[in-house]
């Protein structure tokens, strides 16, 4: 079963759909009405942490989430889900060069990972004011940035842990089954390495 994360953003409930579409079981829960041990107990095979129209301080359980589970189940963050991640582990959150706010830009990226197989550059669907910067201080790794050198995407190198700023499941993100297919494939993937499923 794959957690969904409700960042009170009706967005959650495409990303919900899209994965039911790739074949798994999901859950929805608002970020304020789970604990910890309600997530443990749920055993989910991966989590995923919605967009929502706050900043990580604000989005409930989401960043005492990342900063106690994030290396024991897989996660991907999408927009306010990536910014809590990147913040969880030291990246800076700041305003945006440009607000983007229903926009769709080209993004360059590595091809490996979440973007393993996906055209470059890719079209996406922006909606965000805020950004965030990946300096020393963090081991994440940006792995796609846009046109406007703003950070698009993030991967941990020893966990298998992403973050997203725009929405894959927005209609103006080309290939965002595909993205969230490769997530799943990496969860999977984790989970049978460790013996977890």
């Amino acid at each position: 079963m794959i957690l969904l994360i409700d960042n009170y953003d009706s967005f959650v409930h495409n990303l919900a759909r899209y994965v039911g579409e790739l074949g798994f079981a999901r859950e929805v829960v608002r970020n304020d009405a789970i604990s910890l041990p309600d997530i443990a107990a749920l055993d989910p095979e991966a989590i995923i942490l919605s967009p929502g129209p706050c900043t990580p301080r604000e989005a409930g359980i989401s960043l005492t989430l990342v900063r106690q589970m994030s290396d024991r189940v897989p996660m991907l963050g999408v927009c306010l889900g990536h910014q809590a991640i990147a913040e969880s582990f030291g990246a800076v959150l700041r305003r945006a060069l440009t607000p983007r706010h229903g926009k769709a830009s080209l993004i360059r990226h590595e091809g490996t990972g979440l973007f393993a197989g996906l055209p470059d550059p890719l079209r996406v669907g922006r909606y965000h004011s805020l950004a965030v910067e990946i300096g020393d201080g963090s081991p994440l790794q940006v792995t796609a940035r846009a046109e406007d050198g703003e950070v698009m995407a993030f991967a941990h190198p020893h966990l298998p842990v992403f973050g997203v700023q725009f929405h894959p499941e927005s209609v103006l993100t080309e290939d965002g089954h595909r993205l969230l297919g490769n997530f799943l494939e990496l969860a999977a993937a984790w989970n049978r390495a460790r013996g977890a499923v």
